[in-house]
């Protein structure tokens, strides 16, 4: 009997699967602690960050051999294939430690021009968003879906969300409040969740700087193949992470690219 080769999607899938079971028995538990990695600032670590990612990893040893890691807490592996898994565990550990579902398991397969598939889980809401070859899906407690991006084509009606009030440094900040004073609505707090739903066309845009690679990859393959563009603040590949622009289409991104590009 011959066996059936497991889909790149298939093992994007298991991992989601593995994290999941990794980190929701500790979410919202009294006993949790969390580790500072900073020493000037707080950027907390939990057991179920490291937990998630060695399940993950695991299941690539199975699976994947000969492919690269490159996971937020465990580093980097090299492969032989050309081809890279960017892993970040738990994606707003802080709003994991203070109880509030916009974390998410960030799962991403890359190649030297930026990712090519990309999942962003919620483990707590039982939501995954997948995007793949053009095609972005949800699944969820209310079934399963196909992404699309909304159509808001003026600043003036776009939703725009962002991570942190500051938004990386005093420059960025400017950058990130020029759009803001034009747009109809800016809320915060929302780590990966936010690039989830402007897949999903609940908002239009997401602004942020000071990212890392496993942040922002697998958003990207979400998005885009959704339908949306994301950037860096100049118009070019934001896959290594930094400054991005995230828009719910490219005319909204023009729009935005416009006043980002001065700062």
């Amino acid at each position: 009997m011959t066996q059936s080769v497991r889909s790149d999607l298939d093992i994007a899938e298991e991992l989601a699967e593995a994290a999941r079971a990794a980190i929701l028995p500790h979410f919202r538990h009294p006993g949790l602690l969390a580790d500072n990695k900073l020493d000037a600032g707080f950027d907390p670590v939990t057991v179920a960050d490291r937990a998630a990612e060695q399940a993950m990893r695991d299941v690539l040893a199975r699976h994947r051999p000969e492919d690269g890691i490159w996971g937020e807490e465990l580093g980097r592996t090299e492969g032989s294939s050309g081809r890279v898994w960017v892993l970040d565990p738990i994606d707003g550990t802080r709003g994991f430690i203070s109880g509030t579902p916009t974390w998410g398991v960030l799962i991403a397969l890359s190649h030297e021009n930026g990712p090519i598939l990309g999942v962003i889980d919620q483990p707590y809401i039982g939501e995954r968003f997948v995007g793949q070859n053009g095609r972005a899906t949800v699944t969820g407690p209310q079934g399963h879906g196909t992404l699309a991006t909304r159509p808001t084509a003026a600043l003036a009606d776009a939703i725009l969300f962002t991570t942190f009030p500051e938004v990386g440094t005093a420059e960025d900040g400017a950058g990130f409040r020029a759009v803001s004073e034009q747009v109809r609505l800016t809320r915060y707090g929302m780590d990966c969740y936010a690039y989830a739903l402007l897949a999903a066309g609940q908002v239009d845009l997401v602004i942020e700087a000071g990212l890392n690679a496993y942040d922002i990859q697998a958003p990207i393959a979400v998005i885009e193949a959704a339908g949306g563009v994301v950037t860096d603040w100049r118009g070019g590949s934001a896959h290594l992470g930094g400054r991005v622009l995230a828009a719910a289409n490219p005319v909204l991104h023009v729009a935005a690219l416009d006043i980002l590009s001065r700062y």
